[in-house]
């Protein structure tokens, strides 16, 4: 019962990318050539329901659905977040899509996103495989 749960918030949550255009390859260009500020203004209010949110459940001290305590820990900086970001930016920037999009992108019928989710995955392969060897 509870992956019909999830299913149905993940299908709202598609739907919700689809209907603001955020999975549209044109916005995103658009974002990267500072022409509109239409994701931008996206990312800001994804920013601030995250705060608000995380605000309200420190103050509520609530606990996960799986009655553990939330630890909103950051982590110790390391200089693979820069190439990992630029990697990541640069991949966005060429595909339109990151990982959570990319999903909304197929259901919409944008087929070239599974070179996009072909190419997340054989990354994501590719730095476990390497990982060990990478400096820390």
């Amino acid at each position: 019962m509870r992956n019909i749960v999830y299913l149905i918030l993940g299908s709202l949550f598609g739907i919700v990318l689809i209907k603001s255009e955020v999975i549209n390859w044109f916005r995103i260009q658009a974002m990267f050539n500072f022409e509109e500020p239409h994701m931008y203004l996206i990312f800001a209010a994804a920013i601030a329901t995250g705060v608000l949110s995380v605000i309200i459940l420190r103050a509520l001290k609530l606990k996960s659905f799986n009655k553990e305590q939330l630890n909103f820990k950051g982590k110790t900086f390391n200089r693979g977040f820069i190439w990992g970001g630029l990697i990541f930016g640069v991949g966005w920037a060429i595909t339109g899509a990151c990982p959570g999009p990319v999903f909304a992108q197929i259901g919409a019928g944008e087929y070239p996103a599974w070179v996009t989710l072909l190419g997340a995955v054989l990354g994501a392969y590719s730095y476990q495989a390497i990982k060990a060897k990478l400096p820390h």
